[in-house]
């Protein structure tokens, strides 16, 4: 019942947003409103898209790159997470990887990949799909996305952090393993639903605890599918000294997969701890 009446009414905000938007232009003057446009993305041969939120003004301001999950489509995230980003002063930026979405008509959706592999092979082969999968072209479709960010005049291109729900934290802690030239990552329940069943995705999980390169920020909804990712994924870096926070909120819904949603669906309860933990990163002398 919470995603339908939040998911029916920010779906709404959003299309309306949206409506013959395709470039990214200034905020009328003195509107304090922010800027909602449509990107083009070049991913390879894909030309993927996604939505940005940009604080009224000419910048720069630091910014937010924000990745989805698995979830076909997602106007509904990126119209909340996105207005809550751009009030704090972040222009945040959503890139659909391919097959969802608004790049829904560029390649295959990973589900479908991952939804035949289950069914032939078994959940372990799943997970190791998961793994391939993520590694290579949905992580190809992030950095391009991140690419595109930098390249807008308005973003300070030395004050950009990652934010992930679901697979898009799997994503994020891949940029926090690589760097990226990120100041900081959100880990949002990332590997909630693989973690106790593919050693595969629990072992490449932790390998990049270990070797993140920027604070990481790991938050989860206590009802979600398993809270065991963060609590590993945390102790795992607070064992090697790197700078890391942890927060699981009190249950969001009434079960496991309300639960999972809070990264998406509850910028109301989460923003606040995010974008203090992202403005106290920003400050960090690099």
């Amino acid at each position: 019942m919470i995603r339908l009446i939040v998911g029916a009414l920010a779906a709404l905000v959003l299309l309306t947003q949206l409506s013959g938007c395709a470039t990214v232009e200034p905020a009328a003057a003195g509107s304090r409103d922010p800027d909602v446009r449509l990107l083009a993305i070049a991913s390879g041969d894909l030309s993927l898209k996604g939505v940005l939120w940009k604080p009224a003004g000419p910048g720069p301001f630091p910014a937010v790159i924000y990745n989805h999950g698995s979830e076909r489509y997602h106007d509904v995230h990126v119209a909340l997470v996105g207005a809550m980003f751009a009030k704090a002063g972040y222009v945040m930026f959503a890139p659909y990887r391919r097959g969802q979405g608004l790049s829904a008509d560029q390649g295959t959706w990973v589900r479908d990949v991952l939804d035949r592999i289950g069914r032939e092979q078994g959940f372990q082969a799943r997970g190791k799909m998961v793994v391939q999968l993520l590694r290579t072209e949905q992580f190809d479709d992030v950095k391009a996305g991140l690419e595109r960010l930098r390249s807008l005049p308005f973003v300070d291109r030395d004050r950009i952090a990652m934010v992930g729900n679901s697979f898009g934290g799997i994503l994020t802690m891949q940029a926090a393993e690589q760097g990226l030239g990120l100041r900081a990552a959100v880990n949002m329940a990332g590997a909630a639903l693989n973690w106790k069943g593919s050693p595969d995705v629990r072992e490449w999980m932790l390998e990049m605890a270990r070797n993140a390169r920027v604070p990481v920020y790991f938050i989860q909804a206590e009802n979600d599918h398993d809270t065991a990712p963060s609590k590993a994924l945390a102790a795992e870096m607070q064992r090697l000294g790197k700078p890391h926070r942890l927060r699981i909120f009190p249950a969001f819904g009434g079960s496991a997969e309300d639960g999972h949603t809070f990264g998406y669906l509850a910028p109301h309860l989460w923003g606040a701890s995010v974008v203090e933990f992202l403005d106290a990163s920003m400050r960090r002398a690099r």
